[in-house]
């Protein structure tokens, strides 16, 4: 069947243009006119959808085009906006626009994505000191690509006065729309951390710096012009989501949910729900006991660095928890996670704390990223294949070797995860629509 979703997606030419800030403030300033708008962040970015999920009430995705072939990016996308009754969505991009992974450099990359929603795209340009050779810059990404797909501009840190001059000769020299600008604000700058900005409810008084944000620009950028490019995107076909089978009995799972775990793919819970699994959170923090109907156990990656203190003093959690695990349930446990369930977490001061102890590892800051970037991953036992990604600053001293990482496109490989009938754990965050199958036969169990 064919589909149309209003859509638009805002690139950059570089990171730390000013993307997630604009998008936010856009987001929420079509909120305020009472449109139902969808958000979505190009890529395995776990931190960005949890601004927008902040500023528009409802959940964000992420797209992904090495995590899903064509035809899933499409139908995901399509009944993410379809279920919420989308008047427009709005992605945000990743990184630079044409940057990417693979041989050629733009595998998942923000045009790779927007090429294949068939999506007009509004490069954000961030203008500080410059004058006219903005306008080079725009051209450049304009013509890199036959259809780069970029319809509009929008410029960032300059005066009313630079605004005025230079939207004035790029609409007349390289016939493009620029649909506004964002002088310096106060209210764009937030704090970031090692893994980028801290999270929304670390900011105080967010919602009111958002309304304040999407106010002032209201003022300065086009919006209704914004909705009608939106409009002007092509129907595509869309496919079905794959089929998956129910469990043969219903499970229930404790996702831990809090500051110390919330790094979630939505697309992820959704499918474990359509296999059957109802969704219970917690938070290993507050929460003194995991929850009473609990079968399956899910330990998402996060900040757990942060709040090693206060998981080591939550003694009767870890003891559930430990006793769960030792009682045969089933466990997930995805970077942050997987750190919890070691024996001990070195914090970013060097302070040493007791975790729970199921793993038998020992985890340490390290100074830069570790095996950063996405991964194909084999189970050595079955040959079975599910994609992943890593974004840490942490490493142990045991993180497995029942699977195999490979980069893909290079020559590039090591051993990692701890796998049994009742575990699945390790740094590599998991897309599990990559392979459904792997994550259906560890609940249900292999025959």
């Amino acid at each position: 069947m064919e589909g149309f979703i209003p859509r638009l997606m805002f690139a950059a030419p570089k990171s730390g243009s000013g993307k997630t800030m604009i998008t936010c403030a856009i987001l929420r300033a079509f909120k305020k006119q009472g449109l139902a708008v969808g958000a979505f962040k190009c890529g395995p970015d776990y931190i960005d959808p949890l601004f927008h999920s902040h500023v528009v009430g409802v959940p964000s995705r992420n797209v992904d085009s090495f995590f899903s072939d064509e035809e899933l990016l499409r139908a995901l996308f399509f009944e993410a906006n379809r279920n919420n009754d989308t008047d427009l969505a709005l992605i945000e991009g990743v990184m630079g626009y044409y940057d990417g992974t693979g041989a050629d450099g733009m595998k998942a990359s923000g045009y790779e994505i927007a090429d294949k929603l068939m999506c007009p795209v509004v490069l954000i340009v961030d203008a500080k000191g410059m004058g006219l050779s903005v306008a080079a810059l725009i051209k450049g990404f304009m013509e890199y690509r036959g259809d780069s797909h970029i319809r509009g501009v929008i410029l960032n840190r300059i005066s009313p006065m630079q605004y005025d001059m230079l939207k004035s000769a790029i609409e007349k020299e390289l016939k493009i729309r620029v649909f506004g600008y964002v002088p310096n604000f106060a209210e764009m700058e937030f704090p970031s951390r090692h893994l980028g900005l801290v999270l929304p409810d670390e900011i105080e008084d967010l919602t009111c710096r958002m309304d304040v944000l999407a106010d002032k620009l209201s003022q300065t950028i086009d919006l209704e012009g914004l909705n009608r490019l939106a409009k002007t995107a092509e129907l595509f076909s869309v496919g079905t989501l794959p089929d998956v089978p129910r469990l043969p009995r219903p499970l229930t799972m404790a996702v831990a949910r809090d500051e110390a775990f919330c790094f979630l793919y939505e697309d992820n819970l959704e499918l474990l729900q359509r296999m059957g699994v109802q969704l219970v959170y917690f938070s290993p923090i507050h929460d003194t006991t995991l929850p009473k109907q609990a079968d399956v156990l899910l330990l998402p990656g996060g900040y757990p660095e942060l709040y090693a203190k206060e998981l080591r003093d939550n003694v009767s959690m870890r003891e559930e928890i430990r006793a769960f695990l030792a009682g045969g349930h089933k466990t997930l446990a995805e970077c942050g996670g997987f750190l919890y369930l070691t024996r001990e977490l070195t914090d970013l001061d060097g302070n040493r704390y007791e975790m729970i102890g199921a793993i038998d590892a020992t985890s340490f800051a390290t100074k830069r990223l570790g095996r950063f970037g996405y991964i194909e991953l084999e189970d050595m036992k079955t040959g079975e294949v599910i994609k992943g990604h890593e974004f840490h600053y942490f490493d142990t001293d045991n993180n497995g070797c029942d699977w195999l990482a490979k980069k893909p496109g290079r020559e590039i490989s090591w051993q990692c995860m701890h796998m049994s009938e009742h575990l699945i754990a390790g740094f590599p965050h998991l897309y599990y629509y990559s392979n459904p199958m792997l994550i259906y036969e560890f609940l249900a169990g292999r025959e």
